[in-house]
Parts: structure tokens; sequence; C-alpha cells
């Protein structure tokens, strides 16, 4: 067993010279807002949920966005609504939000 059951890292990277990234869609509200559920429905600690602030990606045409491990599971999201999807199907249940999958073709 890992140390957490799952992984969330939000990428909250802003570039310079006006550089389209995560950080201009929101994503510090969707990270905050994930921290706040975790920690409400009692999920962070070990055996249980972490939620981590990242860097850049690498995904940025698709800001804001997120990924799930162990699964490797890749996201992108509008609002808290999509946020609380997240957290209510796959950080705790494990399944999947085919809706908010990232393309695996989208990149920088």
């Amino acid at each position: 067993m890992s140390y957490y059951e799952r992984h969330i890292f939000f990428c909250l990277n802003q570039r310079d010279k006006g550089e389209d990234a995560c950080a201009n869609h929101n994503a510090q509200a969707g990270f905050d807002h994930c921290k706040s559920r975790v920690k409400a429905d009692k999920l962070s600690r070990p055996g249980g949920i972490r939620v981590n602030k990242a860097g850049c990606l690498d995904r940025c045409a698709g800001g804001p966005v997120a990924v799930v491990y162990p699964e490797a599971v890749w996201y992108t999201f509008v609002d808290t609504h999509d946020i609380d999807e997240i957290v209510d199907s796959h950080l705790k249940n494990g399944k999947v939000v085919e809706r908010l999958l990232l393309p695996p073709d989208v990149g920088r």
C-alpha cells in the first residue's frame, strides 16, 4: 500500500510574457476548493487523499489541469461543480469522470 490511496496535483503555473498558463484559468480556485472538500470529508490522512500544488505539468493548452495518481488520470475543469464531481467520483470511489478527461493529444 502506498502512503496515500490517491494523490491529485493541480498545475498552478504562471508564465511570463503573457503566455497562456493554468494560473490564468482559475486553477488556484480549483485547488483551494478540492483541498477544502477533501479536508471537510476527512480524507486528508495517510491511506486517504493528498491534494498538492504543482508547477507546470506541460499540458497548458488544456488548462486548467489536474492529474490523479496512481491511475495517472488527467482532468480539465471549469468550476467547483467539476471539482466536486472529481472528488466524489474519482478521489472517493475510484470512478473516472469521463466528461472531464483531458484528451491525450493536448500538450503545451
